[in-house]
């Protein structure tokens, strides 16, 4: 399986509402239930009236098109950097699944996912 390097500084954040300027650069999650306003986006484009803010996440992505039917792709991946007390932060979209990782956790996961056979670009 391939993963691919997302080289962006990303922010993961607690928001009141969904500014405009959240939703600019190349990656923005967003999720909302009904006791929070969710937001994953790049580090330059967090809003300034943010409740709550982790920085400092660096992700990659399971390259290719992820079909439903696809059983236990992400769980691997999770298992094998939870051994190596990497934590991650999950998100989907329609298409694969991108994780999260600290900024100083990064390299070690890359390192550990290659040895495990995962091909990263």
């Amino acid at each position: 399986m391939e993963l691919k390097r997302i080289n962006q500084d990303l922010t993961v954040c607690k928001v009141k509402e969904l500014a405009p300027e959240a939703l600019q650069g190349e990656f923005c999650f967003v999720g909302k239930t009904d006791e929070e306003l969710s937001l994953v986006c790049l580090t330059e484009h967090v809003p300034e009236d943010t409740i709550e803010r982790e920085d400092g996440w660096l992700a990659f992505r399971i390259q290719g098109i992820l079909d439903f039917s696809l059983v236990g792709i992400l769980a691997p991946i999770a298992s094998l950097l939870a051994e190596n007390r990497i934590g991650i932060f999950a998100v989907s979209t329609f298409n694969t699944d991108y994780i999260l990782v600290k900024k100083e956790s990064f390299e070690q996961a890359m390192k550990v996912l290659s040895e495990a056979g995962y091909a990263i670009v």
